[in-house]
């Protein structure tokens, strides 16, 4: 028996605005109660949720502008930047401990289907970042999904994540947001040496990541303080440029800041970066390193939302391999590629010149115009996938320069919470060669619509704990099959070359638990994760080589692709043997999305209520 919950406290305009969030989430699942009325128990629940979400916001506060809620009783958030030292990370496991024992205690009788979703997922990630904060090292995502055992490394750290923050999230309308900004740049250099404490910790105890991680963060942290000991770089000129109508010395303000602070900051982790290189080896898996199994097996449950063993996650993936090259092979062969394997005829087609994009800035120009294409084509399929379709509101942007050597080949996220920022598709333009014209398209559908971008949408319907948390399995699930949903809809009816581009990157997420778990559990070098992508699935070599450098330092991401997507398969496979004619794919992908980002036994218990009460009708 759960204890009492104690009544609820007078509710506040922001809680009742939560309340008619939730009330929506539970409208959308065909035949759940909706919250009209508002009894207690819902109330209670509201406003636990409510004060759990500005409780993880204090310690996130760039999470409270890419939401657009840093405004009202919240607005000094807008000036703060996340406190990544040893204190900040003790703080926030203080926080998550109380938080949950909060949760925990909670009276759940005659709650609604949404309140206890939103109270398991919050359980959920809660317990899964307390365990991995009980690491002897690393980063912890709540309800997130980059787990990385390396605090600066070469797709990780504040030298990359402040700076694109400032520039694309942070607004810069008013005066106060420009002061705000100015505030945010003058802790930068804090936050950065908060990060260097605990590199050079992890250091001590034996942590240092391989040379070719640390050869490519070198690199970038150099090329970073290059770009900031010109005037400032994009530091200063994102400030600037969008500070023309508002009074005020930014430029020289700024550029004093980054040349007197922040430089030196910088300059204190390249040399901590470059302490490591001294002591570092080739080996890339974290069996290789101190409690690195340890550390492998909590980043496998955070990633999957399982406690699927590594030996069961690499066979699953070698079987789903065949499988989807058993089903490219006869395409091939109808285009004319008879001889060789899979991955061999796939990399014939790869060197096609017919599907490379020019290089250069005109290939760039191409390949921005065919996103937004795309994008335009799938945006109107969409009312025939969801009850309740969203405006798919994106906006693609290249990679910041200095990021994209060690960044994948693209990556988006959903906006706002009140839509006034567009969620974003992030693309990798250092070459063009990264790209071609079958493999594209859908990486648009995996990143943008109906991926993450579109999810991200519906996501921030929710109340607000439920737009911060997020789950890997999930997320690039639903954007894995969101690739699937485009060529049920007829993105490559008439385009095989097309399907085998979208097949090819079902296959890659295959190939991704087959290396992941052999980097890490089975002592793969890295020649040999690069080779089985090459050789297997035909993939790109020179995009391959960022990619394992990726799995290297993001234990156990990988896995959660292809793990996420087959579930959210079966599930289907469930919804369609148990409603039959009452079945309707419009009412299963809307109740998939609107019963938010959750871990896959959560997802199973939405599918549940959504075949219940479809049933019933």
């Amino acid at each position: 028996m759960k204890n009492q919950t104690m009544a609820p406290p007078p509710l506040s305009r922001r809680t009742t605005l939560q309340l008619l969030a939730t009330g929506t989430a539970a409208l959308a699942l065909p035949g759940a109660r909706a919250l009209a009325a508002a009894p207690a128990g819902q109330q209670n629940a509201a406003a636990l949720l409510d004060s759990i979400a500005w409780n993880m916001l204090e310690h996130a506060p760039e999470n409270a502008t890419s939401l657009g809620v840093d405004t009202g009783a919240h607005a000094a958030l807008r000036s703060r930047l996340e406190d990544r030292s040893f204190a900040g990370r003790a703080a926030l496991g203080k926080t998550l401990r109380a938080d949950l024992a909060r949760v925990e205690a909670f009276d759940t009788t005659g709650l609604d289907h949404a309140n206890r979703t939103s109270l398991a997922v919050v359980r959920s990630a809660y317990k899964t970042a307390l365990d991995g904060l009980a690491q002897p090292y690393g980063d912890v995502a709540v309800g997130g999904w980059r787990n990385t055992p390396y605090v600066v490394i070469q797709n990780v750290g504040a030298y990359l994540d402040t700076p694109k923050f400032l520039d694309a999230d942070h607004p810069v309308k008013t005066a106060a947001d420009a002061e705000a900004y100015v505030s945010r740049l003058s802790q930068f250099d804090a936050q950065l040496d908060g990060e260097l404490e605990r590199m050079r910790a992890a250091t001590d105890k034996g942590l240092v990541p391989p040379d070719f991680l640390l050869d490519r963060a070198i690199a970038q942290m150099e090329s970073t303080i290059t770009e900031a000991r010109n005037n400032g770089g994009g530091l200063v000129s994102s400030l600037v440029g969008r500070t023309k109508t508002i009074p005020g010395d930014w430029e020289n303000r700024t550029k004093t800041i980054v040349a007197g602070e922040v430089v030196p900051a910088l300059e204190r982790q390249l040399a901590e970066l470059k302490r490591q290189r001294g002591l570092a080896k080739s080996d890339p898996g974290m069996g290789a390193r101190p409690n690195g199994d340890e550390f492998y097996a909590w980043a496998l449950r955070a990633s999957t939302t399982t406690t699927v063993p590594a030996e069961e996650i690499h066979q699953r993936g070698m079987e789903e391999l065949a499988a989807l090259h058993a089903r490219m092979d006869p395409i091939l062969k109808s285009l004319g590629y008879t001889q060789g394997t899979v991955g061999a005829r796939m990399s014939a087609l790869g060197n096609d010149k017919r599907f490379m994009f020019s290089e250069g800035d005109p290939g760039r120009a191409e390949i921005m115009a065919f996103i937004q294409k795309r994008i335009d084509w799938i945006r109107a399929q969409m009312p025939r996938a969801f009850r309740d379709p969203v405006s798919g509101n994106v906006e693609v942007r290249r990679l910041p320069l200095s990021e994209e050597p060690g960044a994948p080949t693209a990556y988006g996220g959903g906006g706002s919470k009140d839509g006034t920022v567009p969620g974003k598709m992030w693309i990798n333009l250092h070459t063009t060669d990264l790209h071609r014209k079958f493999d594209l398209p859908t990486l648009v559908h995996h990143e943008a619509i109906p991926g993450h971008v579109w999810q991200g949408e519906y996501a921030n319907r929710l109340p607000l704990i439920r737009s911060m948390l997020a789950f890997n399995a999930y997320s690039e699930g639903w954007a894995l099959y969101a690739e699937q949903l485009a060529d049920e809809l007829g993105a490559y009816d008439d385009d095989p070359v097309g399907r085998l581009g979208y097949l090819q990157s079902i296959a890659f997420r295959a190939c991704r638990m087959v290396v992941d778990t052999g980097l890490h559990a089975k002592g793969w070098s890295r020649q040999q994760a690069v080779q089985f992508f090459v050789e297997r699935n035909g993939s790109n070599a020179g995009e391959i080589a960022s990619e394992v450098d990726r799995y290297c330092s993001w234990p156990g991401q990988a896995c959660g692709y292809k793990m996420g997507h087959s579930e959210i398969n079966r599930q289907r496979d469930r919804a369609k043997a148990a409603l039959g004619t009452a079945y309707d794919l419009r009412d299963f992908n809307q109740a998939v999305v609107d019963g938010g980002n959750v871990p896959l036994d959560v997802l199973a218990t939405n599918i549940d209520e959504y075949i219940t009460t479809t049933g019933k009708r």
